[in-house]
């Protein structure tokens, strides 16, 4: 299949591996930004390949995990209350600060699990009655579906639709990482995917201003070791540069008809990231001119607040701090049967990732 199985050939991952280890001089910490680079680089034992002054750090790109506590209980209150609440597979099972989605539907909740947001406008039609919110959960990528699922309710005039909106944004995320003073991260890869929509135009600027490589980079074995190699290209000459590695689905300008629903519908706003707080301009909120479909609003849930489990430490883990099996509660009294955070139960949490993998528990990688 074309850029895919040739992106999947070991013998031209482990050349690529080979010129890693020649090239590298000296240590240098390169932190992936998407959770599905960090399940692709433990699934395919990349970790383990890479020579030992290579050590990747795990980024916050995965949109379940960073999802606050306080969204969850709002989608929770909302299920309890008669709302049909609409929502993509991987939140179901997230705890909130007592139970999760799942847990709410077993005790009745009305809660459907859907593959598109125009699905939730449909459920809406076809429930004139019944209020239907859909929790929109995602970094840019999904920005474009939760945005038209809008815009197709106001056409349509569904008045009983609405979303629960927790986007979030890589670029802020990224420069709320490197200004943490325990940040020790040499490079970046950014998120391809993120880029498809996106671009990557805003990425010079922090290239720039924190003088850190940024190579965006796709998920298959060989995409990854690309990256992390144009990443050590340009550390060992002192450079300091975007490259787009994902050439063959990245663009520069990015998808400008996406980009133009985007921001049709949503501005950005601070947003809070769970085990993180709150970073500025780091999401979308609803324009004024779409708040009946804001869920938040037209449900009155702002003034929901939780603490965070004292006993997870997902936002180090989050921020590159800390790696999931160097939490005392990782495998233990935290899995994906029984998680005490996002990032065990996730698709695309790191925890989960090195949870399933168990040959590389305990690398250091």
């Amino acid at each position: 299949m074309k850029y895919l199985s040739e992106y999947r050939n070991l013998e031209a991952t482990k050349k690529v591996l080979q010129e890693i280890e020649n090239t590298a001089s000296k240590p240098w910490n390169i932190m992936e930004i998407c959770g599905g680079q960090t399940h692709s680089l433990v699934k395919n034992g990349i970790l383990d390949l890479l020579p030992e002054k290579v050590r990747m750090i795990h980024g916050p790109g995965c949109p379940v995990c960073v999802t606050p506590l306080n969204l969850i209980d709002k989608a929770i209150e909302l299920l309890e209350n008669g709302v049909i609440v609409c929502s993509f597979g991987d939140m179901i099972r997230v705890p909130g600060s007592k139970k999760s989605l799942l847990e709410t539907k077993a005790n009745g909740g009305d809660l459907r699990i859907l593959y598109s947001p125009l699905e939730a406008v449909n459920i809406a039609k076809q429930n004139p009655n019944k209020e239907v919110v859909f929790f929109a959960v995602g970094f840019e990528t999904t920005a474009p579906a939760n945005a038209l699922s809008v815009l197709h309710a106001q056409k349509e005039g569904v008045q009983n639709y609405s979303i629960l909106v927790s986007h979030v944004l890589v670029p802020p995320a990224m420069e709320a990482i490197l200004d943490d003073k325990f940040s020790s991260i040499d490079a970046f890869l950014g998120a391809g995917h993120v880029c498809a929509i996106m671009g990557y135009k805003e990425y010079f600027p922090l290239a720039k201003k924190y003088k850190i490589p940024i190579v965006i980079t796709g998920f298959e074995p060989l995409d990854l070791v690309q990256g992390i190699l144009f990443a050590v290209k340009q550390l060992e000459n002192g450079e300091y540069k975007v490259e787009n590695q994902y050439s063959r689905i990245v663009k520069e300008e990015g998808n400008l008809a996406a980009i133009k629903v985007i921001k049709t519908v949503f501005e950005t706003g601070d947003r809070e990231w769970r085990g993180i707080g709150k970073i500025p301009k780091s999401g979308y909120q609803l324009r004024k001119e779409f708040e009946s479909f804001d869920a938040e609003k037209k449900f009155g849930l702002g003034s929901i607040k939780v603490p965070e489990n004292a006993l997870c430490i997902a936002g180090d883990i989050l921020k590159g701090i800390k790696k999931p099996n160097q939490c005392s509660q990782f495998g233990r009294n935290c899995t994906p049967i029984n998680p005490l955070g996002a990032p065990m139960v996730s698709s695309e949490g790191a925890c989960a990732a090195y949870y399933h993998y168990s040959d590389i528990l305990m690398t250091n990688k």
